[in-house]
Parts: structure tokens; C-alpha cells; sequence
């Protein structure tokens, strides 16, 4: 049996300060939207701690439990998280928030199927794509059951609709196919085609055109799509190189929409500074670092394909957050890992950084 001190302890540290970080985060950028929503200035923070607590006892369990045991139940998992995503369609179950059908109610409990259907599609493509073998690299055989698998998944989601989540799953699924030995004439034609589905599915939304169009130019409808952004701007411009100090954001007071969530990294930039942001970007790509070097190191396909996934899916989603938010790509809605608001996404983040350490042991 591996023993705990084998552990990727430096990959832990990594995750556990990036966590500490959000937190410390969150207890700041949220205080004003906290007592304005629910009259009490720390409710996101005491949240947000409760998806920690949590997310760090599922990530303990995990560890512990041999990652091969993922791929015995990879399948179940992963049809529940399928159903799951089903179900917020029927009845009183779903709920919309923003107009949007994301969130699945269970009683008193309520969570986002999509963040684990993150975790439950990678486990499930690590385990398939290790079941096939040479089969990955013919046409019939590999490529055309593999995009059968995200077209569905992509009618799901954009059923919601939640094209920043379809976005993220999409290139951590052609990462793993990638890692598996995949053809790469098969890796292009899918970059092409998911070119034609992103701009078919932009110009086919008004909204999402809309926030094209503010992409292509920052300073059109400031009072309009293009307000999110400008105020995102604004706030990390005004943070300059030391930041304005934690607490003192001016941003947060009904300026910047949701601080707590996908626009916590804009508050990181006005408070503490390009010094701050740089720091955080670090922590991240340390995780990247030690997370592909688990992956390149695990003992068989399925760990390397596993442990590859799920570092692809935070850093994916690290950089796509911070990309919208600085105004190099248009805004997607899609949350920062460890650090925005939402407890759904730290549980399975977490749970995921557990199976990942888990495969760290067995290097």
C-alpha cells in the first residue's frame, strides 16, 4: 500500500494556499454584496467555508482510495451525472438563475450538475479511451464515437444554456484524447470543427453576439453588454502595481457585477496589485507543473489520462477566467477554481485535486 508520505505535498501546499487565498478573497470582495442580498456582510465567506470544509474532506477520502477504483465505476458515474443534468429540466426541480437552468434542487439541498459532470466525464474518458487501445487512432473506431459523446453533452448543456462550461469540458476532453495517442490529423479536423460550432453558436444567440461585438471593441455600450468588462477594467487599472490594500476596493460597492464570482479576479487586481494577480497566476502554474509532472509519471494509461485530465480542467479554466476578465477573450461566465464563489465547484475541485494526489502516490 502507497503511504500518505509519498504524497505530492508540494501540489497539496499549492491547492491549500490557493484555497486559503479564495477565502481571504471572498471574506473581501463580498462584504458589501453580502449585506446588500442577505444583511450580513460575511454570508458568501461563511458559504463559501462550509464548501471547503467540504471539499477538503472529500479530497482527504480520496486520496487515500486507489485511483484505479475510478475506472470500475466510471461509467455509473458518470450516467448519474448525465441524469442529474437531465433532471433540472423537469418540474420543480431546476431552478434558473439569470435566466439560466443550471442548478438542481434535492430536498433542502441544491448543487450544479455540470460541475460534476466535469470530474465524472474525465474519469469516464480516461477509463474509455484506456479500453480502446490502437482503436483511438481509426476514424470509425475512436474519433467518430468520441465527438458523439461531446455532441450530446454539448445539446445538454446548451440546453441550459452554458456554452463557458461546454467551452472548458470540450478542450479538456481533446487533451485527453490527445494524451491517449490520438492521430493528430484527428486533433486538427476537431479544432476545426469546434471552430465552426463556436462561431455558429455566437451568431446564433443575439446575447452572445452582443459580447462578441463588446470584444471586438472595449469601449462600445459602456452602459450596456459592455459594462461588465469595462468595470473589470477599471478595477484592475486602478489596483496598479502594489494595489489599492485588501478590504479597500472601491469596485465591490454595486460597481463591478458579482465580485464574488467570476469577477473575483478583477478585486484581486485592485487590491492587491499586479504583485497580487502575479502571484496568484504563479500558484497556478505551479499547480500545472507539479499536476502534468503526476501525469507524466503515473504507472499505466489510465492514471496518466486521469491525472491529465483533471489538471487540464483547472488550469482550462484558470485561464479562461482570467483571460475574460482582462479583456483578451470575450466573457464566458465561467468561474475561477479555488478562489470565486461556489461551493458546488469547490466540493468537486477539491475531490478531484484527491484523486489526483492519489495518483501522485503510486509514481
Amino acid at each position: 500500500m502507497a503511504k500518505f508520505s509519498k504524497i505530492d505535498r508540494i501540489l497539496l501546499f499549492t491547492v491549500l494556499i490557493l484555497v486559503v487565498f479564495g477565502l481571504i478573497m471572498i471574506s473581501s470582495a463580498g462584504v458589501a454584496y453580502s449585506k446588500i442580498r442577505f444583511d450580513d456582510a460575511y454570508y458568501f465567506f461563511k458559504k463559501q467555508l462550509l464548501g471547503v470544509g467540504i471539499g477538503l474532506v472529500a479530497l482527504f477520502i480520496f486520496q487515500k482510495i486507489d485511483y484505479r477504483f475510478w475506472r470500475k465505476i466510471s461509467l455509473p458515474f458518470f450516467l448519474v451525472s448525465i441524469l442529474c443534468l437531465i433532471l433540472i429540466f423537469f418540474g420543480d426541480m431546476g431552478s434558473k438563475i439569470y435566466g439560466a437552468s443550471r442548478w438542481l434542487k434535492l430536498g433542502p439541498f441544491s448543487f450544479q450538475p455540470s460541475e460534476m459532470l466535469k470530474l465524472s466525464l474525465i474519469i469516464y474518458l480516461a477509463a474509455w479511451l484506456e479500453s480502446r487501445r490502437e482503436k483511438i487512432r481509426e476514424f470509425s473506431e475512436g474519433l467518430i464515437p468520441f465527438l458523439a459523446i461531446i455532441i450530446f453533452i454539448g445539446f445538454l448543456l446548451m440546453k441550459q444554456p452554458d456554452m463557458g462550461t461546454l467551452g472548458i469540458l470540450t478542450l479538456v476532453a481533446v487533451s485527453i484524447f490527445f494524451a491517449s495517442g490520438s492521430k493528430m490529423e484527428h486533433i486538427f479536423l476537431m479544432i476545426g470543427l469546434g471552430l465552426v460550432a463556436f462561431f455558429s453558436l455566437v451568431f446564433s444567440s443575439p446575447y452572445r453576439r452582443d459580447r462578441l461585438a463588446v470584444f471586438n471593441n472595449l469601449g462600445e455600450d459602456l452602459q450596456g453588454v459592455g459594462y461588465h468588462v469595462n468595470q473589470a477594467l477599471i478595477a484592475i487599472g486602478s489596483g496598479g502595481i502594489f494595489g489599492v490594500g485588501l478590504g479597500k476596493s472601491l469596485q465591490k460597492f454595486n460597481y463591478l457585477p458579482e465580485p464574488v464570482g467570476d469577477s473575483i479576479f478583477a478585486i484581486i487586481g485592485e487590491e492587491l496589485g499586479l504583485l497580487g494577480a502575479t502571484l496568484l497566476i504563479v500558484l497556478f502554474l505551479i499547480f500545472a507543473y507539479r499536476g502534468f509532472r503526476v501525469a507524466l509519471s503515473a504507472p499505466d494509461v489510465f492514471g496518466r489520462l486521469l491525472a491529465t485530465g483533471i489538471v487540464s480542467w483547472i488550469i482550462f479554466q484558470a485561464i479562461i477566467n482570467i483571460a475574460a476578465i482582462v479583456g483578451t477573450i470575450p466573457l464566458t461566465g465561467v468561474p475561477l477554481p479555488f478562489i470565486s464563489y461556489g461551493g458546488t465547484s469547490m466540493v468537486f475541485l477539491l475531490s478531484g485535486v484527491g484523486i489526483l494526489l492519489n495518483v501522485s502516490k503510486h509514481n
